[in-house]
């Protein structure tokens, strides 16, 4: 997956997870919620691999 990809599935799953939990708490759902904040945890963490990525490749290019 390139880097791209990665910070722009990162992106969506922050924003899905937003969503989740911004649900959970409007219906008082503490597993929708807890599996929002998951996810967009996950999202943040795909975004900062794809962050690494660009970064080395730069890096290869400009060596």
């Amino acid at each position: 997956m390139s880097d791209k990809e990665d910070k722009l599935k990162g992106k969506t799953n922050e924003a899905i997870g937003k969503g989740k939990q911004g649900v959970g708490e409007a219906t008082d759902n503490e597993d929708l919620k807890a599996e929002g904040d998951l996810q967009e945890t996950k999202g943040k963490a795909q975004g900062v691999k794809g962050e690494a990525k660009e970064k080395i490749k730069k890096g290869v290019d400009n060596a």
